[in-house]
């Protein structure tokens, strides 16, 4: 038997059927690759990484004050 297969039977037999499925469709291999696509989106400069933290992190505070 493929360990695929018995990894789904052990998840039913554990979880049950509902919470069994409720995780498969919460699982998600995702696609891509990430540590390539990492590079392209990360700011390699630490100042402006410093400088975009400190203004999301302040942008953060304001929305939860507003709450």
């Amino acid at each position: 038997m493929p360990r695929s297969i018995k990894t789904v039977i052990v998840l039913f037999r554990e979880l049950g059927p509902v919470d069994a499925v409720r995780f498969l469709h919460l699982y998600d291999r995702g696609h891509g690759d990430y540590t390539k696509e990492r590079s392209e989106w990360l700011v390699k400069d630490p100042d402006v990484f410093l400088s975009n933290f400190l203004e999301w992190k302040e942008k953060r505070k304001e929305t939860s004050n507003q709450l």
